[in-house]
């Protein structure tokens, strides 16, 4: 029998944990949803509204924010949707307070850029004691908030856990599909921001749907290379939380990373977009690791290899797009 989960904790009340605490509230749920900023959980607490991240949705009156870091590790599972390049230290600051073998589902989609750890590799470092799992998906948090339907994959070695989160957080509208390979979710969300990125490009330069098809079609094959070297299965990586999330993030302007993309094509500085928001393009941090894995792989991934060239600065969009089109002719497989 699968164990159950009443009390879940999010942690992070940026756009997309505040999400999945209105679809926790909405599964039955009793919800914590811990931000940083004090503006978050006042305005969610009294307007039942995340004015900064998600405006314009109305909550569930029954999410209750809190700043407490304790009082948020009392859930008995919690959600981390910090950003992956904080994840480490929250998880951290949450350790001293986390019960052994509580589940903690990683729904950030990312890799660390100081150490090109995974986040399950940098849960086992900074959180020994948990029990880790793995969300990922086709997801925008403002459809999910609403009640707009999708799925997802729920990762967890345990399947009975991994049955059980899956019926805490599940419902019509987000359905949770578990499985077994943590290392297929999460390289698939992590690449695909990158991969978006590139798209991005594309659509910004005007190169037409073909070229993102055929982008989107080559980037998926970096994917899995890079997938399988990391000891993913391949029927995770072409499901949904790995072309699933490709397809969706790399034909959507309303990516964060493929909005990106778009501005860079258009011909606007990194500086000039990133300044002008409030919320985390995950792929212009994890372009450098999904790199440096490639190459410890000694695995060829031209277009993720041209994102971090881009954002980096050692290389201008037009430079860039010469160096790819030039590429000699070979075998598709």
């Amino acid at each position: 029998m699968s164990p159950t989960y009443e009390r879940i904790s999010v942690i992070g009340g940026g756009a997309w944990g505040t999400a999945l605490a209105q679809v926790a509230v909405k599964a039955g749920r009793n919800v914590v949803l811990w931000a940083r900023e004090t503006e978050v959980v006042e305005a969610v607490n009294t307007a039942h509204e995340n004015r900064t991240f998600l405006p314009g949705i109305p909550l569930d009156p029954e999410i209750r924010a809190t700043g407490d870091i304790a009082e948020a590790a009392e859930g008995d599972a919690l959600l981390m949707v910090t950003p992956a390049q904080h994840m480490r230290r929250m998880l951290e600051e949450l350790a001293p307070h986390v019960a052994e073998g509580k589940p903690v589902v990683l729904c950030a989609k990312g890799i660390e850029q100081s150490t090109n750890c995974l986040l399950t590799e940098v849960l086992a470092e900074a959180m020994p004691r948990a029990l880790p799992a793995v969300l990922s998906g086709p997801s925008f948090a403002a459809e999910v908030a609403r009640g707009l339907p999708t799925a997802v994959t729920l990762a967890c070695e345990d399947e009975a856990v991994a049955e059980g989160l899956a019926h805490a957080i599940g419902l019509p509208t987000f359905r949770p599909y578990y499985s077994a390979d943590l290392t297929g979710a999460e390289v698939g969300g992590a690449v695909k921001n990158v991969l978006a990125i590139a798209c991005g490009i594309v659509e910004g330069k005007k190169f037409g749907d073909s070229a993102r098809a055929a982008l989107t079609t080559r980037g998926f094959a970096e994917l899995t290379r890079l997938g399988l070297a990391l000891g993913a299965k391949p029927e995770t990586l072409a499901g949904l939380s790995g072309l699933g999330d490709l397809i969706l993030t790399c034909n959507s302007p309303k990516s964060r990373n493929m909005s990106l993309g778009i501005a860079l094509g258009e011909g606007k500085t990194l500086e000039e977009i990133m300044g002008s928001r409030n919320s985390v393009s995950e792929g212009v941090h994890s372009a450098t690791a999904v790199v440096a894995l490639a190459r410890k792989y000694d695995i060829e991934m031209p277009i993720a290899e041209a994102v971090a060239n881009i954002v980096s600065g050692r290389a201008s969009v037009d430079e860039t797009i010469a160096a790819l089109l030039a590429r000699p002719f070979r075998s598709e497989t």
